[in-house]
């Protein structure tokens, strides 16, 4: 039986979904191949989603083989996208298979966590690495692939970047401080892409999902999953922002930030300014600014962050 969509938006593009042996990432490089796109799942396979354990050609290679035996095209590539070469060479497998690039969806991550005063330095370089360098990496080849096609046509090219952050940056996550800051610099990496690829045909956006997977195993304790119908936090409400944020309909969406769980997607605004202060001299003196600042933050609850949870409409239970 075939996966395709009677409706193919992706038809004849190319996409890298990274991370896709598994949970979120599998979903997306299904929904990719789907919606008519030929795909490379990439998973550097180990079993740990601390990253540990043996890496494994099995979890690509299992999806790439489900979405060829359902009538899509793909191929998996099994290495390693904090490894700047593997990650050069995941991008050159795209074009030599299917000719070009044409959508990046970077997902690969693990977790390593651990209050920020026990967390190891080990653990802090280990999570800043797959997750924030590994997106750097596949970003740069695709990047340079997109600018010197546009450069060699004079006109601008087709491509889409889906990058994964995290509601642990928008709303902090006391135990996860090196994760939150990885998806934090993620969403600074989106946007400066966003703006550096706009003139070349490319878009960059970010997605904030909640869905139950191997590594949010431990989040959703006490979440149950319903007895009937789809799981509010089943990986499958994600996929359709992606497909869709890989597409042509969203050419206008470019460096933005969006929530999505459950059925719902949320447009995330860019900071603005909640209050503004002048000094009445040519510099603040402290004696000016305690009695300026501390009134403004006195009603506020002890330890409340400037992007609670609350703020967005967003909190559990």
């Amino acid at each position: 039986m075939s996966l395709l969509s009677p409706s193919l938006p992706l038809e004849g593009l190319a996409a890298i979904v990274t991370g896709a042996g598994r949970g979120l990432g599998r979903v997306e490089a299904l929904e990719l191949a789907r919606l008519g796109a030929a795909v490379v799942v990439n998973d550097y396979g180990q079993p740990g989603r601390d990253g540990s354990g043996e890496a494994s050609a099995t979890p690509a290679e299992e999806v790439a083989a489900g979405i060829r035996a359902a009538g899509g095209t793909a191929v998996a590539h099994t290495g390693d996208v904090a490894d700047h070469q593997q990650a050069r060479e995941l991008v050159e497998l795209a074009i030599s298979e299917f000719g070009k690039l044409d959508i990046l969806v970077n997902n690969a991550g693990i977790l390593r966590d651990r209050m920020v005063f026990s967390m190891t330095e080990g653990e802090w370089d280990a999570v800043i690495r797959v997750h924030l360098k590994g997106h750097f990496n596949t970003t740069h080849f695709a990047a340079a692939h997109w600018r010197g096609r546009a450069k060699a046509t004079g006109a601008p090219v087709y491509g889409r970047i889906v990058n994964t952050s995290s509601e642990a940056f928008l709303a902090g996550s006391a135990g996860q401080p090196n994760y939150a800051a990885a998806k934090g610099g993620i969403v600074g990496l989106t946007t400066s892409t966003a703006l550096a690829l706009a003139k070349y045909g490319v878009t960059a956006n970010a997605i904030c999902p909640r869905a139950r997977t191997r590594m949010t195993e431990d989040v959703f304790q006490g979440f149950e999953q319903p007895d009937t119908g789809l799981d509010p936090l089943a990986p499958e409400h994600v996929a359709p922002l992606v497909g869709y944020l890989a597409s042509p309909a969203a050419g206008h969406v470019n460096g933005q930030l969006l929530v999505v769980h459950g059925g719902m997607v949320a447009v995330v605004e860019r900071p603005r300014v909640a209050a503004k202060f002048d000094s009445k001299q040519d510099t603040f003196t402290y004696d000016e600014l305690d009695a300026l600042l501390t009134p403004h933050y006195a009603d506020r609850p002890a330890g409340e962050t400037f992007a609670a949870a609350e703020v967005l409409g967003l909190k559990r239970g």
